[in-house]
C-alpha cells in the first residue's frame, strides 16, 4: 500500500454516523480511483465534513465525555478523573492540553487542499461524450455540483483555520496539497492579521457560490448540513467580531513578547474594526429577516436541524450517549456529568414585572427562600434545579440532601444542579431508545448579538442596538422585557454580554468571549460556585457555598503550540509565557 492509501485508510476511518452526510467510504482505493470517480470525490468531501466540532463530547476521559463549558463559570464536570479539569487546576501545557485539535484540524486542512486538486481530475467522459439528452443533463449537473463542491470545501477549510486561531493566534497558512515528503522543519506561522484576512476574503470569495442564492440547490434529503451562503457570512462576522475584540488588540498580558504579530493586530482604529464587525454581521441580517426565531427549546431537540434560524449544525448519528452522560444520577443510567455552577444561574434575571427585571441576589430574603420563582425562562429551558420535572413525571428531580440526584449518592452532582439542554428527556434509555443530535454552530441569534456588540462599541446609542437585542429576548418561549431606554455605553455592553452568557450557556461560546473580552482571569480564574439544598416538613432551604478555587494564568488567553510540533519544526514559535 502507498503512502497515499495509507493516508486515506487513517484519514476516513473516523468518519462520523451524521444522518445528512453518512454515506460510506471504501478507504482502500488507488489514487487514481479517487481522483478520477465522482461518488468517491465526493464522499472526500463527507470525510471533510466530519471535522466539524461536536461540542457534546468535546473531552473525553473517566466516565463519559466532558463540554468545555466545564472548563469555564458555567459548569463543573462530576468526574475528577477527566482531563477538563487540568483547565480548573490550571494544570496543563504544550504536551498535556485537553483539547488538543492542532492535529485534526490541520489534517482537516490537508484532506480539503487534496479535495481541491482531486476535483479537478474527476472523469466525466461517459456523460460528456454522450449525446443523449439526459447524459448532457448528468454531465451539466455534475459540472455544477463540483463547482459548488470546491467553495464548500473553501469554507470548511477557513472555519477550521478560524478554529485554529481563536485558540493559537496566528498558525501556519497550508494551502497547498502537502505529501508526506515534505520538509515541515521549515513551517512558519503566518501572522494573525495574515489568517484573518484569509478567513475573511475567503468567505468573501465563495458566498455567492453557495445555496441558497446560487448554484446547484441543496437536496434537503441528501445535504442537509452543509455549508452554505448563510453559514459563509456567519463565518466571516464570528471572525472579525473576534478581531475587533480586545484579546486581538492589546498584547500586553503577554509580557514583553517578542512577536506580537502572532497574537495580536497591528495598532489600527478599533473603530474601523468594529465597524466592519457590525457590517458583516448586517450584511448576514438583511439577507435573513425572513426568518423567524421559533420556541426557544426547540433549538436543543431532536430536529433542531430543520428550524430556521440554524445556520450550521453538525448532525450526528442516533445514540442516547449524552442523555445517559448528563441525566440526573438517580435517573435510568444518569451519570450526571456537566452540572451547571451556581455563578451562571446567579446570572439569569429575575422578572419583577412586564417589563422590569432586577439581578438576583441572595442577600434578598424573598429571592433566597425561592430562588427560581419569575426568572428567566431560559433558565428552567437550559436547567434542572431542585424539585423540578425531568423526563420522567412520576417524581421531581431530588437534589435535597438525601434525595434520589443527591448526596450521598456517588457521583451526585456537586454544583445542585444538572443539565437540562440539549438533553433529550423523553428518551426511554431502559428500552435502547436513541435521537439524533445535532450540534449546533451557527444560528440567528449570535448574528444579532454580534451585531449589536460591535455597533455599541463604534456608534453607541444606535437605534438598531435596542431592536436586535430585544428580537433575541422577545422570542417565542422567553419573552423577556426589553431593553431600557437611557443607558450608557458601558452599561449597554454588560448586558449585551450577559446575553451572550444566558442566551448560549454550554453551546461553546463562554470559554472564547471570556478570552475576547479579557475578562478571563476573573470568571475562569474565579470561585466556583454551588448551592446546598436542604428539606424539612416540605419545604427547602438554599445555601450557596464555594465549590473550588479555579485557576487562570495570563498566559492561558492562548493555547500552546503542541511540544511535540515545536520539536518537529524548529520554525515554529510558541506562544507567550508557556
Amino acid at each position: 500500500m502507498n503512502k497515499f492509501n495509507i493516508i486515506l485508510c487513517i484519514g476516513y476511518l473516523m468518519l462520523t454516523g451524521c444522518q445528512s452526510l453518512d454515506k460510506e467510504f471504501r478507504v482502500v482505493m488507488s489514487e487514481e480511483e479517487v481522483k478520477t470517480s465522482f461518488d468517491n470525490v465526493k464522499d472526500l468531501l463527507t470525510g471533510i465534513y466530519s471535522h466539524l466540532p461536536n461540542g457534546f463530547t468535546s473531552v473525553w476521559g473517566g466516565t463519559g465525555a466532558a463540554m468545555l463549558a466545564s472548563s469555564t463559570d458555567e459548569s463543573e464536570y462530576t468526574y475528577e478523573t477527566n482531563p477538563i479539569q487540568y483547565y480548573n487546576t490550571g494544570n496543563w501545557n504544550s504536551v498535556n492540553n485537553p483539547d488538543m485539535v492542532w492535529g485534526d484540524y490541520y489534517k482537516a486542512i490537508r484532506e480539503v487542499n487534496y479535495f481541491l486538486l482531486s476535483t479537478d481530475e474527476i472523469n466525466l467522459d461517459p456523460w460528456k461524450l454522450n449525446p443523449s439528452e439526459s447524459s448532457q443533463s448528468i454531465y451539466n449537473r455534475y459540472l455544477a455540483e463540483i463547482k459548488r463542491w470546491k467553495h464548500e470545501a473553501r469554507f470548511l477549510r477557513a472555519f477550521y483555520y478560524f478554529e485554529l486561531i481563536k485558540r493559537y493566534g496566528g498558525v501556519p497558512l497550508l494551502n497547498n496539497s502537502l505529501t508526506l515528503d515534505e520538509d515541515f522543519s521549515v513551517v512558519k506561522r503566518n501572522t494573525l492579521e495574515e489568517c484573518v484576512n484569509f478567513i475573511v476574503t475567503e468567505c468573501d470569495a465563495i458566498k455567492d457560490h453557495l445555496p441558497p442564492s446560487s448554484g446547484i440547490p441543496y437536496v434537503e434529503a441528501e445535504d442537509l448540513g452543509r455549508a452554505t451562503r448563510y453559514a459563509a457570512l456567519a463565518l466571516k462576522s464570528r471572525t472579525l467580531l473576534y478581531a475587533a475584540s480586545e484579546l486581538f488588540n492589546n498584547n500586553s498580558w503577554a509580557s514583553g513578547y517578542a512577536h506580537p504579530e502572532l497574537i495580536s493586530l497591528p495598532t489600527g482604529n478599533r473603530s474601523d474594526r468594529w465597524k466592519a464587525a457590525s457590517d458583516a454581521a448586517k450584511e448576514l441580517i438583511n439577507e435573513l429577516e425572513d426568518k423567524t426565531l421559533g420556541e426557544y427549546p426547540d433549538i436543543f431537540l431532536a430536529d433542531n436541524f430543520k428550524l430556521p434560524e440554524v445556520i450550521l449544525c453538525r448532525r450526528n448519528g442516533s445514540s442516547n450517549d449524552f442523555e445517559r452522560y448528563n441525566s440526573p444520577i438517580g435517573f435510568e443510567s444518569g451519570l450526571g456529568g456537566n452540572t451547571p455552577s451556581q455563578n451562571l444561574v446567579d446570572a439569569y434575571e429575575v422578572i419583577v414585572d412586564a417589563g422590569t427585571t432586577k439581578d438576583f441576589d441572595w442577600n434578598d430574603p424573598v429571592l433566597a427562600k425561592d430562588p427560581y420563582a419569575n426568572r428567566d425562562p431560559r433558565l428552567r429551558y437550559t436547567i434542572v434545579t431542585n424539585n423540578s420535572d425531568f423526563g420522567n413525571p412520576s417524581r421531581k428531580v431530588e437534589i435535597w440532601q438525601g434525595g434520589f440526584d443527591a448526596a450521598p449518592i456517588a457521583n451526585a452532582t456537586k454544583t445542585g444542579y444538572y443539565l437540562r439542554k440539549y438533553v433529550q428527556e423523553t428518551l426511554d434509555i431502559k428500552q435502547g431508545n436513541n435521537g439524533v443530535h445535532s450540534w449546533v454552530i451557527f444560528r440567528i441569534p449570535e448574528i444579532y448579538l454580534n451585531y449589536i456588540e460591535a455597533l455599541n462599541e463604534w456608534n453607541p446609542g444606535n437605534a438598531e442596538i435596542a431592536t436586535y437585542y430585544n428580537k433575541t429576548r422577545n422570542r417565542p418561549g422567553v419573552g423577556m422585557p426589553s431593553l431600557p431606554a437611557g443607558l450608557g455605553q458601558e452599561q449597554v455592553r454588560e448586558r449585551i454580554r450577559r446575553e451572550k452568557r444566558i442566551e448560549f450557556a454550554f453551546e461553546d461560546h463562554r470559554m472564547w468571549d471570556v478570552r475576547r473580552w479579557m475578562i478571563a482571569e476573573e470568571t475562569l480564574g474565579a470561585n466556583l460556585r454551588g448551592v446546598n439544598v436542604a428539606s424539612k416538613d416540605k419545604a427547602f432551604a438554599y445555601t450557596p457555598f464555594i465549590l473550588e478555587n479555579r485557576i487562570f494564568l495570563p498566559k492561558m488567553y492562548l493555547y500552546p503550540i503542541p511540544q511535540s510540533d515545536i520539536n518537529i519544526d524548529g520554525s515554529l514559535i510558541q506562544n507567550p509565557l508557556w
